[in-house]
């Protein structure tokens, strides 16, 4: 047999890097995240912040790029923007 994806609607943020306030206000205490300054300290690059979501099935860590998306049951996770640009579209929001 096949099966079709229920059409249902979810709500995402995209990681930048840059955008960990508007995560955190997202995820709320999904959400763990530390600053890397190894490279900064060294002055070989800028203070970069790694983030961890803790989905039902344990954490996983999201990378710049990455759409946190909000499941139908409240829980979030992560997702890869080549999948989430397979899976998803964007919706009117009225």
């Amino acid at each position: 047999m096949k099966y079709r994806k229920m059409p249902i609607v979810v709500e995402a943020v995209q990681w930048t890097g840059k955008n960990l306030e508007e995560i955190k206000n997202f995820v709320g205490d999904s959400l763990e995240y530390w600053y890397n300054e190894t490279a900064w300290e060294v002055q070989k690059g800028p203070v970069t912040i790694g983030i961890k979501i803790n989905t039902l099935e344990g954490g996983h860590y999201a990378a710049i790029g990455d759409y946190i998306i909000k499941g139908i049951h409240g829980e979030f996770y992560p997702c890869k923007p080549d999948i989430f640009a397979k899976t998803y579209e964007a919706v009117d929001a009225s």
